[in-house]
This record gives structure tokens, sequence and C-alpha cells, in this order.
């Protein structure tokens, strides 16, 4: 599998300090009016902390905007946008994803990259094949990937079925971790800036996500 190793390896560790230094810059004053909209609106704490699995299979504090209600983070590890344990501005930050902001401080502190697996938590890691889950925790876990942007509509496809948790552990981790394996087995630095140019592009895209909501509802 060919993983970033000698100097496309540091190119792609550059890349990342670079850009996340820059985006923390530039997304400091919108980082800044969430934390005040979350302070007034749902009061403290403004981030939420949660062990995910990194590199090597160790665990790493991920840092996000915090979307639920104090205390019912442990409850389930499956959020769907009908979640009660959501907040109304959750809701809104985690439709838009602006509540992942943070995670540039640990792409910064090189717990994640820029483009890789998005860091599963324990729970979830323990239901892959072992296989497969070194293959996924062989590199940094990554903001974006392909995979992510093909699940984009993921808190919504959940929403409304009987056991979310289930429904993802079973349906649609299996199909994700092929496409996360599939894109370390290809993987290039073209590849990464084409999976930052398609996030920037589609991420706050209706039409895009509704694209993702059919592909993933063909999977139920």
């Amino acid at each position: 599998m060919p993983v970033a190793r000698g100097l496309p390896g540091v190119i792609k560790r550059l890349l990342d300090i670079f850009v996340s230094a820059i985006g923390l810059c530039v997304l400091l004053p919108v980082m800044g009016l969430i934390a005040l909209w979350l302070l007034v609106a749902e009061g403290p704490p403004l981030l939420y902390r949660e062990y995910r699995i990194g590199r090597g299979g160790k665990l790493f504090p991920m840092y996000k905007f915090r979307t639920l209600r104090p205390g019912s983070a442990g409850e389930r590890s499956v959020a769907p946008e009908d979640d009660p344990r959501i907040t109304g501005t959750g809701l809104w930050l985690r439709r838009w994803r602006l509540d992942e902001f943070p995670q540039l401080l640990d792409v910064l502190c090189g717990h994640m990259s820029l483009v890789g697996p998005r860091p599963m938590p324990p729970a979830h890691a323990a239901a892959l094949p072992e296989e497969q889950l070194a293959g996924l925790v062989s590199v940094r876990p990554g903001m974006t990937d392909a995979a992510a942007i093909h699940f984009l509509a993921e808190d919504a496809v959940l929403a409304g079925q009987d056991d979310p948790e289930a429904v993802y552990l079973e349906r649609f981790q299996p199909v994700k971790a092929l496409m996360q394996l599939d894109s370390l087995a290809h993987w290039s630095l073209s590849a990464d800036l084409l999976v930052l140019a398609r996030t920037l592009a589609l991420l706050w895209s209706p039409a895009a996500r509704e694209e993702s909501a059919r592909a993933m509802r063909r999977l139920l």
C-alpha cells in the first residue's frame, strides 16, 4: 500500500502544517463568532473533546465545537440529524461541518492530516476486521477523504432509523472502509490535492448533499 513515506511523506506533512496554519489564521474570526454564538445560545463548554483512534492505533484527543447537550455524548457513538441530544445551534453547525474547524489544531499538532481516513471511535474500530483496521491506522487520520465526500449526507440519511448506530456499523462503515483502503492503495500527493479541492467545492453544496443521500439510501 503506497502510503506517504520518504520525501512524499515529508511533503504531505509540510502541506498539512502550512494549510492548517493558514486555515486557522483565516478562520479565526469565524471560529470566534461561532464560539460567541455557542456561549450565548448554549453556554459552556464550547469545545467537545473525544478520543479517537489515530496512527498506529493510538488514541488522541479530537476537538470539535460542542453540538450535543452536556453529558450526553457517551450515550451513542452515532448522532443522526433527529438525535434529541443535538442542540439547536449544534444541528446547524453539524449540517455544514462548521463544528469540525477546531480539528485544524489536531492537524497542526500532528495527530491528524488534512486528507486521510476519518478518525474512528474505538467502538467503530472494534467492528472492523483486523486486517482492514490495520490498513486504516497505518496513516494519520484525516479531516476529509473520498469516503467522507461520498457519505456527506450521513447524518440526514440515518435520521429516522430505529437503530442508527447498527445501520451505520452494518451498512455504511464496511463500504466506507473499502473506499478508504482503496484511496490508500492509490495514494499520491496529487490525489490529496484533488480531494481537498472536491471537499471545498462540494462540502456546502445542497446538490452534493442530495446526491450523497441518494447513493447512501441505496445501501439501506
